[in-house]
Order: structure tokens, then C-alpha cells, then sequence
């Protein structure tokens, strides 16, 4: 597509921010909106080797770690505390997760005791991967795990494990991860059960433009196929840019930077927004990844969501991200002023928070 064959040094980037901005503008205004959120990554123990990735760990290594429910439940409390809506939930692949010998009461017992001690908030979690290797490890199929989650309190699933949605990208980036195919059957089921999820790109690594366009243009296909059948679907679309600063050496190489590259993501956001036209509505950049001045200006390139306070955040930063790892509803809302924008909070399916 000629609109994400454009190099970011092009005389077209200002004509892409503008109708990108235009469009964002002509969607969903010009509120700028976030959500109150923590993460609870519950364990960094995980059975596959993603050539990207420095958050895993094998358990017996230094720094290994797998969070007790309790102590996921003094983590809620606090969040609840400071004013949180939703827990946003993922882990690494743990074989030894499993209560009665079943992955699936281990994921769902998780759910019902934090849904137990908090009946109001929203569960955002466990990724297309982490469903289907519940449902292998158990060697039962998805739908079954997806029923079993959403009776448990699940409320909408988080659209990471899509990197890019190439095969070709994949075999050499995380060849043990769930093809693309896998990836795009675990979402339609999903979407299928009514369960909300958002959508996701890991770009500013090895892929190439045209592997960038057959990404966004397959999360429109999904989209069109939910809204078919009278469902959400996708609730937003987050750019993901690749941090590889603690990523493998020879991965580091090929890139050739440990940071993203400012010029090409926000050239990326824009060409998202006009891609996805009206099929995904709210976009979200990655403060984490970017930085909030970055992610601020990507409100100015079709972005209108800030993301969440998150309250910890540790997959990105062992990968080497400079973005931090919490920021208050006061600097989400003071980022969104500084560009003339106003700002809202939010739930996690985008539905307006009164103040308190």
C-alpha cells in the first residue's frame, strides 16, 4: 500500500499526520482519553525463547519469580487504593501453573479470587499465546478455555503475542511463539464469545512495509468479521515499538538501535490510523516504550488515548525502555493539556469515568 511505503524522511509525513489527525479528529473528537490500570505480570517464568525478549526466565534462574495469589491480591488491594478500574494480567508460559494437575484452574482460580475480593474491577487479561497454551496443556479446545474465563470474571483479553502477523517475520523473530494464523483464530474465537480484545503491532525491528501492511489490514479483516456478527471486537489498536536493548546480540545488530526510532513511529501511527480508517476507533501509543513526551506528540499523529498509570510494568523495561514504569492521572491529564487537548477518563472497553 502506498500510504505505508512511504519512508519517514518523506515529504509526504506531513500530509499523512494531517489527514491522520483529521480523521482521529472526525472519529472520536478530540478528547483525549486513559484508563486507571495496574499490571499484575504474574510470573516471568516461561517455557519458549522469543528472540526478543529479556523478561524471561527458566525457574531456576537468578531473577526467576511466580507471584503467590496472595501476593496478587495485596497488589489489587492497592490498586484499588489508588483508584484503579481494571488489573491488566499476563505471565510467561509456566508448565507448572496448574491447580489439580489443571492450567485451566490455575488461570481461572486466579480470576475468581480477584473477582472475589474485588467484584467491581475489570479483568484485561491473558493473551491469545497464553489461551492457547492453556488449552494445550490441558489438551482441550479454546472456546472451552475462553467459556471457562469469561464465567470466571475475564472481561476482555489484551492482543500482545501478534508481533507482526507474518510468517515470515515470525520464523526468524519468535519462531516458538503461535503462528499468525493461531494468533488470528484464537481472536475470532473470542470475538465469537463476545469478548472484547484489543489489537496490537511490535513494529521498528525486521519488518518490512509490506509486512507492516499485511499486519493492519488483517486486523481490519478480524474487525469486519466481528462487527458481521454483532460483536465488539477490537476496542483500540496499540503501536508497540521494538526496545532492544537487552534483546540478543545478534538481533541488536540487524536492527541497529536499542531505542525506537521517534520519525518512524510516529510515522507508523499515522499510516495505522488511516489503515484502519473507521474499523478500530481509538488508538493508543506506548508511553512505556516511547516516553510521555513522544506519546504525547503521537496525540498530534491519530492517537487519542494515553494508555493507563499501569503502576508497575516489567516485560518492557527488562527489554531496556526508558518510558518508566508509572505515571500518575495527573501527568496523563497535564500530557494531554500540553497539546490543547482535554482529557477523560476511561473504562477499559472506552466508556467515560465520572470524577470522583
Amino acid at each position: 500500500m502506498a500510504v505505508l511505503a512511504a519512508p519517514s524522511d518523506s515529504p509526504m509525513r506531513a500530509v499523512l499526520r494531517r489527514h491522520a489527525d483529521d480523521l482521529r479528529r472526525h472519529l472520536v473528537g478530540d478528547t483525549v482519553t486513559y484508563v486507571v490500570n495496574r499490571n499484575l505480570n504474574f510470573t516471568n517464568i516461561c517455557n519458549q525463547h522469543c528472540g526478543f525478549c529479556a523478561f524471561r526466565r527458566d525457574s531456576h534462574e537468578a531473577g526467576a519469580y511466580w507471584h503467590s495469589i496472595d501476593a496478587l491480591l495485596a497488589k489489587a488491594e492497592e490498586a484499588r487504593r489508588l483508584g484503579a478500574s481494571e488489573l491488566c494480567i499476563q505471565g510467561g508460559l509456566h508448565p507448572e501453573a496448574r491447580t489439580e494437575g489443571s492450567a485451566l484452574r490455575y488461570y481461572a482460580g486466579m480470576l475468581r479470587e480477584l473477582r472475589r475480593a474485588w467484584p467491581d474491577v475489570h479483568l484485561h487479561a491473558f493473551s491469545p499465546q497464553e489461551v492457547l497454551f492453556i488449552a494445550r496443556q490441558d489438551g482441550i479446545g479454546v472456546q472451552q478455555v475462553l467459556e471457562t474465563l469469561i464465567e470466571s470474571g475475564l472481561g476482555s483479553m489484551p492482543g500482545t503475542a501478534a508481533e507482526v502477523l507474518s510468517s515470515r517475520v515470525r520464523r526468524r523473530l519468535c519462531p516458538e511463539k503461535l503462528s499468525a494464523r493461531a494468533w488470528c483464530a484464537v481472536i475470532l474465537e473470542a470475538h465469537r464469545s463476545g469478548l472484547p480484545t484489543t489489537a496490537t503491532l511490535m513494529a521498528g525491528h525486521i519488518e518490512a512495509a509490506a509486512d507492516r501492511a499485511a499486519h493492519l489490514l488483517t486486523l481490519v479483516r478480524l474487525q469486519q468479521q466481528a462487527h458481521g456478527h454483532g460483536a465488539t471486537g477490537f476496542t483500540e489498536f496499540v503501536l508497540l515499538p521494538f526496545v532492544g536493548r537487552f534483546a540478543p546480540a545478534s538481533l541488536r545488530s540487524r536492527v541497529g538501535r536499542d531505542q525506537p526510532d521517534p520519525t518512524d513511529m510516529l510515522t507508523l501511527t499515522a499510516q495505522a490510523r488511516l489503515v484502519l480508517g473507521r474499523w478500530i476507533r481509538h488508538h493508543q501509543p506506548s508511553w512505556v516504550k516511547l516516553g510521555l513526551a513522544t506519546a504525547a506528540e503521537a496525540l498530534s499523529w491519530g492517537c487519542d488515548d494515553l494508555g493507563g498509570t499501569l503502576m508497575e510494568e516489567h516485560i518492557t523495561t527488562m527489554a531496556g525502555a526508558q518510558g518508566g514504569t508509572c505515571l500518575s492521572v495527573d501527568q496523563l491529564r497535564q500530557a494531554a493539556h500540553r497539546v490543547g487537548r482535554p482529557a477523560q477518563e476511561r473504562s477499559t472497553v472506552y466508556q467515560p469515568v465520572a470524577a470522583a
